[in-house]
């Protein structure tokens, strides 16, 4: 009998991921520091830092670590002891569709201002849309 391993390996390379193309986990962290950066500093962003609790480093790693396995890389969040499901965590905020847009603004600026690749913006632009939209609850 052919052990199923054996018999599921490609010879192929497996294709990059977003993670990948996004640098991987030290390109992921600087987005993340970068995003919650600019949430902190920028006006623009008061009513979506409002959201988040004083201290931002907690977070921050949530942040990077979930997006880490949503993006193709290590599954790191499924890790954490006080892993949750995503929409769950969200659900006793109100995210209406400003909050959707400002939360997608001050990701998108954070890539741009990381210097990721246009190219690699183009592809993370729709799924982090589509995600941000799904936690959309008002």
């Amino acid at each position: 009998m052919i052990p199923w391993s054996l018999i599921m390996r490609s010879e192929e390379p497996p294709s990059p991921t977003l993670f990948d193309f996004l640098g991987g986990e030290v390109g992921l962290r600087a987005v993340v520091d970068r995003f919650y950066g600019l949430m902190a500093q920028d006006p623009a962003y008061t009513a979506l830092r409002a959201m988040h609790r004083r201290d931002l480093g907690p977070m921050k790693e949530k942040l990077a670590d979930w997006l880490s396995g949503w993006l193709g890389g290590p599954p790191v969040y499924m890790t954490r002891p006080d892993a949750t499901c995503i929409a769950h965590a969200h659900a006793t905020f109100q995210i209406d569709e400003q909050m959707r847009d400002e939360w997608l603004h001050c990701m998108y600026r954070a890539l741009d201002e990381c210097a990721v690749p246009a190219s690699v913006q183009t592809r993370l632009h729709p799924p982090l849309a589509a995600m941000a939209e799904f936690l959309r609850n008002h």
